[in-house]
């Protein structure tokens, strides 16, 4: 394992056991990140993304194969890494404030270090203002805000996002597509995000991984060199649309 190696998989595999059968999900995938790197995963419907990243965060024990966080084997959830779902799950009797918290209190964080980083993390998601307000109160970009908080607040190493935005409308997409490598610029961490985005990935990632259809497997490790800080006027430069242009050839070839 190169040393700059935080998280990596090595010959993953895994079948779902069903009434109508066995479903096999993942075909031998390794991959590796390195420590503040940001990839993301892209493939069809169907292919095993969710269930890729449900094993890497230990949720979920693979049929065959291990995962390794700093070399040491990973069989179940971990501190050190954080994943949000594409739904943000928040508790609808929280408010803002106490949603953020939540990790901090169940890890029995002493009082005045959970205001400390509850503070903290108001103002890095740009909720600071909404700290006493519901959910159901929320637009779903902010709902959204508020799950990455809430994944980031006990500090981990890797991050894991599974389509975070892909219940939101184009336009705020964008927007929390920027908010995200915002967030990351501050904080940079180890970040593996699924989408079905193509320009999304190029805009946010060093590198994008793409898997083929089930029983996934990674076809493509594309390395995106476009310079950061990145913003979204690189949408129409002529490198990012030629590299999108290579992620889809990649996923529905000729």
């Amino acid at each position: 394992m190169p040393n700059d190696t935080i998280l990596a998989a090595e010959g993953i595999s895994h079948t779902y056991d069903g009434p109508g059968g066995n479903l096999q999900a993942l075909d031998t995938i390794s991959l590796s990140l390195s420590r503040e790197s940001f990839v993301c995963l892209v493939g069809p419907s169907g292919c095993g993304k969710s269930t890729l990243l449900r094993i890497l965060a230990g949720l979920l024990s693979p049929t065959a194969g291990h995962v390794r966080l700093e070399g040491l084997a990973i069989t179940r959830p971990q501190r050190r890494i954080g994943i949000v779902f594409q739904k943000a799950n928040l508790m609808p009797w929280r408010t803002v404030y106490s949603n953020l918290s939540l990790p901090l209190e169940l890890a029995r964080m002493p009082s005045s270090e959970q205001e400390q980083r509850t503070a903290a993390m108001l103002e890095l998601t740009g909720l600071t203002g909404f700290a006493d307000v519901y959910p159901a109160a929320l637009s779903g970009g902010m709902a959204q805000r508020v799950a990455i908080g809430r994944a980031l607040i006990h500090d981990p190493e890797v991050l894991l996002l599974d389509e975070p935005f892909g219940q939101l409308d184009a336009l705020t997409r964008e927007q929390m597509s920027g908010e995200l490598l915002r967030i990351w610029a501050r904080h940079r961490k180890t970040v593996l995000m699924v989408t079905h985005s193509i320009p999304e990935a190029v805009l946010l990632a060093d590198r994008v991984l793409v898997m083929s259809p089930r029983p996934g497997r990674i076809i493509c490790d594309l390395p995106v060199p476009l310079p950061r800080p990145r913003s979204l006027d690189l949408l129409h430069r002529p490198d990012f649309v030629a590299l999108t242009e290579r992620l889809r050839r990649s996923i529905h070839p000729a």
